[in-house]
């Protein structure tokens, strides 16, 4: 899943076009308004033969005293005539200005002190999940297609007392409560039950809402996750991991907790990986077949600690899902 630096140069190149794609725009409407209006080429001449003198001065001056304040008098001058000019034609009067998509980056990728803007992180992580399999299940798993018709509402579940058909009403209204304020309040979710009872589906319905509303989402499989950091960790040659996608991302689902081979090296990862998002208050949804019990006895005391401390804990029961529907084939 991190960005290797091929895909960075593929995030570079998709720069490289949006700057194309702009600039060609800029010069159509430059085209167009001089057709209809010569004057503005003269005056955008004009402004270029006026800072051509002023660096020739500049230059063949031994002392710092040239006329700045003349010069930019001219320039100033020149450029409302031109600003004048459009909106007579009834454009704005930034119409011929340089074209930005962002205007943070100024469609380079990064901003004025060197770090990668934000949009360079969106467009990263739609590159790796353009064809992921998170893009092609969310389309079916989503809070639409969710339904309550595979909650039974007749066993009891002894330690909420509560039904499944009714537990899930209260599941369901937390999670719609965290896509509707994720922007406002920080909160993380760990959602713990049995195989097939709807946890991967859940998770799938919050990235769906989140990704549709340009936030940036990861999901990984526990396995996954850990090839990540161990490719990071261990990997040679140009084709290097960036892993700060997994801080950075809006979102970071982490599914199936619990599948991975569990070690002191998975753990020590596990621990940085949570330990920074709630630093830097960035989402995280676990799910795991784990009960609160065998999370204590997985996982290090840091980990437990900062899940329990940290997460809103939602236990999902009932029927398995994937085999009712095998069933009813």
């Amino acid at each position: 899943m991190a960005l290797t630096n091929t895909q960075h140069d593929a995030v570079m190149r998709i720069y490289d076009d949006i700057r194309a794609r702009n600039s060609h725009i800029q010069a159509k409407r430059y085209e167009e308004t001089v057709a209809i209006c010569p004057e503005i080429k003269e005056i955008e001449d004009a402004i270029i033969s006026e800072s051509i003198k002023e660096a020739i001065s500049r230059i063949n001056t031994v002392s710092s005293s040239t006329n700045l304040d003349e010069f930019d008098t001219a320039i100033m001058s020149l450029t409302e005539k031109k600003k004048a000019l459009l909106e007579s034609l009834g454009k704005p009067s930034d119409y011929l200005d340089n074209i930005y998509t962002c205007p943070i980056c100024k469609d380079t990728g990064y901003d004025s002190h060197g770090a990668k803007c934000s949009c360079f992180r969106k467009k990263a992580i739609d590159l790796v999940y353009r064809d992921s399999n998170l893009k092609n299940i969310t389309a079916d798993e989503n809070f639409s297609t969710f339904s309550f018709d595979w909650y039974n509402n007749t066993d009891m579940d002894s330690a909420t007392g509560l039904t499944p058909y009714n537990n899930m009403h209260k599941v369901l209204e937390v999670c719609q409560s965290f896509v509707k304020n994720f922007d406002k309040d920080f909160s993380n979710l760990l959602l713990y039950g049995n195989t097939g009872v709807g946890k991967t589906f859940l998770a799938n319905c919050i990235a769906k809402e989140l990704l549709d509303t340009s936030h940036s989402v990861i999901y990984l499989t526990a396995i996954e996750l850990f090839n990540c950091f161990m490719n990071s960790d261990f990997s040679k040659g140009d084709d290097s991991y960036d892993l700060s996608y997994l801080l950075d991302c809006d979102l970071l689902i982490i599914d199936d907790l619990g599948t991975e081979n569990g070690n002191t090296y998975t753990n020590s990862r596990l621990f940085y990986l949570i330990n920074e998002r709630l630093l830097r208050r960035k989402s995280v949804i676990i799910s795991t077949n784990y009960s609160i019990s065998q999370i204590e006895d997985a996982y290090s005391e840091r980990i437990f600690s900062r899940i329990i401390s940290a997460y809103e804990i939602l236990k999902l029961f009932g029927d398995d899902i994937r085999l009712l529907k095998k069933m009813k084939r």
